[in-house]
């Protein structure tokens, strides 16, 4: 009866977090992710340095990733209720593209959209504990926000990917000579036009993997870098022209870094990475995961944002895929271990 209770509450819990997200928007609740994050990673951190037998609240795991502030359920959940909102026409936008895509506003206090909301955090919630349960090899919270997002454009009656109107779901060049359809909106609608040029991204995803894998080397922290790139969006929300999104570089390149490594959860520390990888390996394979994180991302933008109606987010979809790959290297026995990736 205890699990049957705890199992309940956390269901309450989760459509809180969904119900927040709408509140605020799902990238505004993002950021809180990634402040919790650097919080949680900074805590941990410090008892290793002091005491490594102190206690210190599980920030990032139970709430930072868990079912209030989890991307899976505030994210999912601003996310779906945007969807919903434009449905309802409640959304008005001079934005060049489709209103559901707004994720960086709030939606404030309306009762069925604080529902929606809800209820896809609940979904997201449920997702990541089936992906849990069955050990499915890829980070369960990233694909809780993807197949959210594909439920939200079912359960709104959107297209999964969209009406294809340029030569081919890869050809961003319409956006680049900003044809628009009826006048009012893009026949491509890149995710972020200032990311979608393969050569500077690959760049970007390289460099940025660099300081992911530099980060987890120093502070033996998989999550630290996710965060600092999390909070990083704070500049996105407040309108900040040309500002990346990273999440999906730094996380698989620290955590890339860790499994070279060979140390799970329980071994990390800073001392068994120096003496497991030289600093110069750390660079090399932060910097491989980085460009592949950077360019699984645009790949997942093209095919399922730039032609749909809605946002899916294609960091997470870029996650899905890297942690996936890391978990296939070490069951394969490349790596020794996946780190804090599930796996059978």
């Amino acid at each position: 009866m205890d699990a049957e209770l705890l199992a309940i509450e956390l269901l309450v819990a989760a459509f809180a977090g969904g119900a927040f997200g709408a509140a605020i928007g799902a990238l505004p609740s993002f950021v809180f992710t990634g402040v919790l994050v650097i919080v949680g990673e900074t805590l941990r951190i410090l008892r290793r340095a002091i005491s490594p037998v102190a206690s210190v609240p599980q920030i990032t795991d139970l709430i930072a990733f868990g079912v209030v502030f989890g991307p899976h359920v505030s994210f999912a959940g601003g996310a779906a209720a945007a969807a919903y909102a434009a449905r309802k026409g409640y959304l008005n936008t001079s934005s060049l593209y489709h209103p559901a895509k707004e994720i960086t506003v709030g939606l404030g206090s309306r009762v069925d959209v604080l529902i929606v909301g809800g209820l896809f955090g609940v979904a997201g919630h449920l997702i990541v504990v089936g992906s849990v349960v069955l050990s499915a090899p890829w980070d369960p919270v990233a694909m809780g926000v993807v197949l959210s997002a594909l439920l939200h454009r079912l359960a709104f009656g959107y297209d999964l990917v969209g009406e294809i109107r340029s030569n081919s779901l890869f050809d961003m060049s319409p956006f680049e000579r900003e044809v628009a359809t009826d006048g009012d909106r893009l026949l491509v609608e890149p995710w972020l036009p200032h990311m979608c040029r393969w050569n500077g991204l690959a760049l970007l995803g390289a460099l940025v993997g660099i300081l992911g894998g530099y980060l987890a080397y120093v502070t033996a922290s998989p999550f630290l870098g996710f965060g600092i790139s999390a909070v990083s969006l704070v500049f996105l929300v407040a309108g900040v022209d040309g500002i990346p999104v990273t999440h999906h570089m730094t996380l698989p390149a620290s955590t890339g870094v860790l499994a070279l490594a060979g140390l799970s959860v329980g071994q990390l520390s800073p001392e068994a990475v120096a003496s497991a990888v030289p600093l110069w390996q750390a660079l090399l394979i932060g910097a491989i995961f980085g460009l592949i994180g950077a360019l699984a991302g645009e790949f997942i933008q093209r095919i399922l944002y730039a032609h749909a109606d809605t946002h899916l987010d294609p960091p997470a979809g870029s996650i899905v895929v890297t942690t996936a790959l890391i978990a296939t290297l070490t069951m394969i026995g490349i790596f020794e271990t996946a780190v804090w990736i599930p796996h059978p």
